[in-house]
């Protein structure tokens, strides 16, 4: 039996169509044949929404919302008959045109649905736009259908999180990956195998919402750069069309979908690069894509006289903290959790989530507040990118609710300076290993999300290599990019075949993967840190469509050791809940030691106050405290100096046996029983465990 507002009530171009419902915004399908458009506009006079047939360049139908179909600042309508599989759409709107009030409507421009699930036109990868094409990203309708089995967010605890940062595109787009659907979602499905090897148990993807990888589009030594990391959002509803490889068959959706669930099965959560700071709309000289023409003054933070504030370096800054805007966002990251069943979210630039809409700071941002205690979103992780370009560094002071973790700046740089011998930050590097109690003492270690490298600077080779940065490949004369990396290059800047140099080099990288691996927290890594992937020294490889940026797969068995170092250091954290632990504590457990210990060259005795460069810290594991077999005693020997240290071992309860597990020197010493020292040589660490020894049966002669 139908509903009495399913009936048509009106009839324009051969089209029936009849006052629709507020909720849900967007356009979403009702019945067989009809679909319900509903869209947001404070200070609009008027609206129409426009139907077209898919690709087609000019619209079937135009249809204008009567002041009857309009409830608040709610424009909405029910159309009839139509074919969501043939169907773009758009909105136009007539307001006033006063930039210094802050409103820039344009009748003649058609708009983007802020809501839209799928966004036409942008099917193939590095497609041209036609010069006189007006409407360039246009909404499409997608059914709601899909078949998940049963699957749900996995809701792993945060502590057992091994996060590992990736861009969907480099991921497999070089030859060497070996897969049949290169750089698309359903190319990432082909390497789960690979993932499951290398332990990790979380992706967190760089931005898959649609961006225009066009955008600001040059040619450079014969190079074409792009917008290729995708901090630059279009709509905020739909995945990236360009990463699927079905996207010619409107299927999007479903291999990101199939992409989700497949990663599930495997045990590995998926979390989001979310860009909600900013648009793809840029500043008063940009173009007209969605909020700009909607509703300008709501959607952007506005300076008294009408321009944008730029807190995020990108032309304009959204407007988190108003109602709508916050609402928006809300209801985007419940779409998210919800339909496409994603585990959670790292906010770009989140600092700027927390600013008014003057852009000052706020004690309490409403945005925050609710995003943390929201029902759908009430196991969904989030993390905060806690700075922005306005100058806004809140690592350690961000608004939390106990629900916030924070990439940790400080780690990083701690790590990177201590590795490189900078003595220093010994003291520092105590509290990086401890969990940061110093910037989350009244959260936990969870808070801390510990990372050396990330898609934004050097690689982990990169680090190890070059002294400088090299991104003349940007066409921008080498100064956009960082200058402070706290790199060191071995001793020769960029490739070399000297032996030494190359050795140096492997254990610099293994000297910082064991410090992330073993530190409380939660650890994450950069794709393709695991066996040396470089970027030729670029560190802002964001325009880089090309080897710069694609993971050259090649490097996994020309470096196979580094994978297994990484592999084996993630399988142990796994194996050791004592590594996980969330609060700080250090103080003794049932084994009669203290849970976690730091020590100099002779066992506890260290002076945590000066700098140094070789020390120990041991962290016990109790079976009583811990889920565990047998106590258990982890030691890291740690000589980041240029000469060779003995570092003593303490003693263990009798019976038991130092064992080392792994030596970023060699592979030589791995399994080899130790007594009362370990001699290090530079810059290297030693990972031993301690343990009972088990008596060997007697074999029958």
């Amino acid at each position: 039996m139908k509903r009495l507002d399913d009936y048509p009530t009106h009839e324009i171009c051969g089209l029936k169509y009849r006052c629709g419902r507020v909720k849900p915004f967007g356009a979403s399908l009702v019945g067989e044949d009809a679909i319900n458009f509903s869209v947001f506009s404070k200070y609009a006079i008027s609206c129409e929404l426009l139907l077209y047939h898919d690709g087609e360049p000019e619209p079937f139908a135009v249809i204008p919302f009567s002041d009857e179909f309009r409830i608040g600042n709610v424009f909405s309508m029910i159309v009839f008959g139509l074919d969501y599989e043939d169907l773009e759409y758009g909105y136009r709107f007539d307001g006033p045109f006063d930039p210094a009030d802050g409103q820039r409507f344009d009748k003649t421009k058609v708009l983007l649905d802020p809501y839209a699930k799928l966004v036409g036109g942008m099917e193939k990868w590095g497609k041209d736009f036609d010069s006189d094409e007006t409407f360039r990203f246009r909404g499409k309708v997608i059914p709601e259908d899909y078949d998940w089995g049963g699957d749900k967010p996995l809701e792993l605890p945060m502590k057992d999180l091994i996060i590992y940062e990736m861009h969907i595109r480099s991921f497999t787009k070089d030859p060497s990956s070996n897969v049949k659907h290169k750089g698309t979602f359903a190319g990432v499905i082909e390497k789960i195998p690979y993932l499951k090897e290398l332990g990790i148990n979380c992706v967190e993807l760089l931005p898959i919402f649609e961006f225009n990888e066009l955008e600001n589009t040059r040619e450079f030594n014969e190079e074409r750069l792009c917008n290729y990391w995708g901090y630059s959002t279009v709509n905020f509803f739909a995945p990236k069309a360009g990463y699927a490889s079905v996207s010619a068959l409107g299927l999007t959706a479903e291999e990101l979908k199939n992409m989700v669930k497949k990663l599930h099965k495997a045990g590995i959560e998926v979390i989001l690069d979310v860009v909600f700071n900013h648009t793809a709309e840029g500043n008063e000289q940009g173009p007209y894509i969605s909020f700009r023409g909607i509703d300008n003054k709501t959607y952007y933070l506005l300076t008294p006289d009408g321009y944008y504030y730029n807190f995020s370096g990108c032309g304009n800054t959204m407007n988190c903290n108003n109602a709508i805007v916050r609402n928006y966002i809300l209801d985007c990251l419940r779409y998210w959790v919800s339909d496409y069943h994603i585990d959670g979210f790292r906010f770009d630039l989140a600092s700027i989530l927390s600013r008014d809409s003057s852009g000052a700071p706020m004690t309490s941002p409403p945005l925050l507040e609710v995003l943390a205690h929201d029902a759908v979103l009430g196991k969904t992780k989030l993390i905060a990118e806690a700075w922005d370009a306005g100058g806004l560094y809140q690592v350690g002071s961000f608004p939390d609710w106990g629900r916030w973790a924070e990439w940790n700046g400080k780690y990083r740089d701690c790590i990177r300076k201590f590795v490189k011998s900078s003595a220093e930050c010994g003291p520092e590097l105590i509290c990086r290993l401890s969990g940061s109690a110093d910037l989350y003492g009244n959260r936990s270690s969870e808070a801390s999300i510990n990372f050396v490298t990330c898609h934004d600077g050097f690689t982990m080779y990169d680090l190890v290599s070059y002294n400088e940065k090299h991104n003349l490949a940007n066409g921008e004369d080498n100064h956009d990019g960082c200058d402070n990396n706290d790199s060191w290059n071995c001793g020769c800047e960029g490739e070399t075949d000297d032996a030494e140099i190359n050795a140096l080099r492997r254990r610099q990288i293994k000297n910082a993967a064991a410090l992330l691996l073993l530190s409380r927290g939660i650890p994450m890594l950069l794709s393709g840190d695991e066996f040396m992937n470089t970027q030729y020294g670029n560190n802002n490889a964001y325009c880089q469509d090309n080897i710069i940026s694609w993971l050259d797969w090649s490097r996994l068995e020309e470096n196979r050791d580094i994978f297994e170092f990484f592999s084996k250091l993630i399988a142990f954290r796994k194996e050791h809940p004592v590594l996980r632990r969330t609060d700080f504590y250090t103080g003794m457990n049932s084994t009669g030691y203290p849970e976690l210990s730091f020590h100099g060259e002779n066992p506890w005795s260290i002076d945590v106050t000066t700098p140094f460069l070789t020390f120990g810290f041991m962290y016990t594991e109790s079976a009583k405290d811990y889920d565990v077999d047998e106590d258990s005693f982890i030691y890291c020997a740690v000589n980041a100096h240029w000469e060779k240290h003995i570092i003593g071992l303490p003693i263990i309860p009798k019976g038991m046996k130092w064992n080392v597990i792994a030596y970023s020197a060699d592979d030589k010493h791995t399994g080899l029983n130790v007594k009362d020292y370990v001699d290090l040589t530079p810059r290297s660490i030693m990972l031993l465990i301690g343990k009972k020894q088990k008596r060997k049966k007697k074999t029958d002669q």
